[in-house]
């Protein structure tokens, strides 16, 4: 793990824009003989992306510093990537979707990247794909898990549907839904309250979690039996909101 007084030398030229700088911290970086790419991944860009998520959320920052440093970590995750040690193939597709802004697709590209370097088929589609294609891709491509990364308190509705959506039309029973990020990593058991299978807060934590994860049980439903709803707590959206 990085030392704060390290984080702050690569958070602190990422805020003032510093292409240059951020890029020559990160040739530093790897030179070091105990670092490796995906130490890079885990220890500096991840918990640099939720330093700059906390800071906009609350309101230190302005949105032009925020696009500014998540557009710079996605093109360093981008060149990083290329490095990544990759390991051989483990029959096991994953799909990843997220919020559709920029701070989300960041994680979930490096989401995609580390599952990737794992052995893992990856499809990651970002965010603004349609309900319909996401289930229509589901069908298709039949992927092990479904992972839902950084969604917004506004959005945790359409994730409810969404899931509730899959279940109803059962194109993969068997695939796990995990949830990561966002709200889900700031409102205790709300991944529960969508009825997702599983829930990580981080890609470090999400890998193994998906790897040991075993298929899903299918549904039995019964002929002229309606589906058994359960009954949800309200998640606590208006608090998330404001802090948002």
């Amino acid at each position: 793990m990085y030392q704060p007084s390290t984080l702050d030398r690569f958070f602190e030229p990422l805020l003032a824009g510093d292409r240059k700088t951020c890029r020559q911290f990160i040739t530093e970086q790897l030179e070091r003989a105990n670092n490796t790419v995906t130490d890079l991944y885990f220890d500096l860009l991840w918990p640099t992306m939720q330093r700059l998520d906390e800071c906009f959320r609350q309101n230190r920052i302005s949105v032009a510093t925020e696009h500014m440093a998540t557009r710079i970590s996605r093109s360093i995750a981008d060149q990083l990537q290329q490095s990544l040690v990759q390991m051989p193939a483990n029959g096991k597709t994953i799909m990843i979707t997220c919020a559709d802004d920029e701070p989300e697709e960041l994680g979930a590209q490096m989401c995609s990247d580390l599952f990737e370097s794992r052995g893992w088929n990856v499809y990651f589609l970002g965010g603004g794909v349609p309900m319909d294609e996401i289930s229509q891709l589901i069908g298709q491509i039949r992927p092990d898990i479904l992972l839902i990364f950084g969604t917004k308190p506004s959005g945790v509705s359409q994730v409810r549907t969404l899931i509730d959506h899959i279940r109803s039309i059962s194109s993969n029973p068997t695939m796990n839904i995990m949830m990561s990020g966002g709200v889900f990593n700031r409102a205790e058991d709300l991944w529960k309250e969508v009825q997702a299978d599983l829930y990580a807060p981080t890609a470090q934590e999400a890998i193994p979690m998906a790897e040991a994860a075993q298929p899903r049980k299918p549904e039995i439903r019964l002929p002229g039996v309606p589906k058994k709803r359960r009954r949800r707590r309200r998640p606590p959206l208006a608090m998330e909101t404001a802090t948002a």
